[in-house]
């Protein structure tokens, strides 16, 4: 996938939810990995010419593996004028070795957010985006279905009263296969994870769950997407109408 393709996607995702307002400050949530460097990528470029405009912080909560080097992922946002903040923590520490967690997904994942709301708050952000694409919202919804009985995915755009920012997610009609182009195309800086149960979640095997349905049913990902955007899912925001961008299924420009 080309930068045009990329941004072509996220201010379809933008527009169509409504998630960038005038004088917006977004903080962009760095893990290291291929899904929240093309967001950088996404949002950075979308504002040299999207008409609201809007300024961006880069994050990367550390967990407190030493192996997880930010180096590069600091050369890229110098390269690109991006302010880049590292909050240190010892998540990886706390979940595993001092509370030994058997499921530990669920409260890394709550430790993580609120240390990075945390931050974007201090830095003035009234917004935070989470690299969530396509793939993640379908797998979400089945994930929902199996193990809690109910429809629900990913909202695009959340408000955290809690936190008096609001959440969005600028990538959720970019397919995975398309960011793994975008990857191998622009030599994103990307850091292994560290994670000794990456690879063995549940997440995994949604993941595989859905290019089993997928292979055996062609077409059947992109219904069930279809049935999340149209599922009147509570909590969701209504689709603006849309007439200035592109349709996502050919994102020809701008």
């Amino acid at each position: 996938m080309k930068l045009q393709q990329l941004l072509s996607y996220t201010r379809k995702a933008v527009d169509d939810y409504q998630m960038i307002e005038d004088g917006d400050k977004i903080a962009v949530g760095i893990s290291g990995g291929k899904d929240s460097l093309t967001m950088l990528y996404a949002l950075h470029g979308l504002m040299r010419f999207y008409p609201r405009k809007f300024t961006i912080e880069a994050i990367t909560v550390h967990l407190g593996y030493k192996e997880f080097d930010v180096a590069p992922v600091r050369a890229l946002c110098q390269e690109m004028g991006v302010n880049y903040t590292v909050v240190d923590t010892q998540i990886a520490k706390i979940i595993f070795e001092d509370r030994k967690e058997p499921n530990p997904c669920a409260l890394c994942a709550k430790m993580r957010k609120g240390a990075f709301n945390t931050k974007a708050k201090e830095l003035g952000c009234n917004k935070v985006a989470y690299a969530h694409h396509k793939d993640d919202i379908i797998e979400t919804m089945l994930l929902s279905l199996i193990f809690e009985g109910r429809f629900y995915s990913f909202s695009p755009k959340t408000y955290l009263d809690r936190m008096d920012v609001t959440v969005i997610r600028p990538l959720m009609y970019v397919n995975e296969a398309d960011v793994i182009g975008f990857q191998n195309k622009y030599q994103l800086p990307v850091a292994k994870s560290r994670c000794p149960i990456d690879g063995f979640t549940k997440r995994e095997y949604a993941k595989n769950l859905v290019k089993q349905l997928n292979f055996e049913h062609p077409g059947a990902r992109e219904r069930m997407f279809r049935a999340i955007l149209n599922g009147r899912i509570p909590g969701w925001p209504n689709r603006a109408d849309s007439v200035i961008t592109p349709n996502i299924d050919n994102p020809s420009g701008l």
